[in-house]
């Protein structure tokens, strides 16, 4: 089973970088002018930028799952000596 830090640790990371490529996308190009097979999408502003903004989150979701997914369980680093041990006098 999933934990959820492991859903949050993939979701946020790739809703954050949805942000970006949708603001790098539509600011450089305007959603009214983009051409579907040389002719107008046919969508309202609204409804391409939202179709946009879920496609990448989605492949944002999937890259970061494959990293989760290939990394397996990674031990955690044992603590060095002398550094934070709370048995220290």
């Amino acid at each position: 089973m999933i934990s959820a830090n492991k859903i949050l640790g993939i979701a946020w990371p790739a809703f954050l970088s949805a942000c970006l490529l949708e603001l790098l996308l539509f600011g450089l190009f305007d959603p009214e002018e983009m051409l579907r097979y040389g002719q107008p999408a046919g969508l309202s502003r609204l409804a391409l930028q939202t179709t946009a903004f879920f496609v990448f989150w989605l492949a944002c979701a999937a890259s970061s799952a494959l990293t989760v997914l290939l990394m397996g369980s990674v031990p955690s680093p044992s603590p060095r000596p002398g550094m934070g041990s709370a048995q220290e006098d």
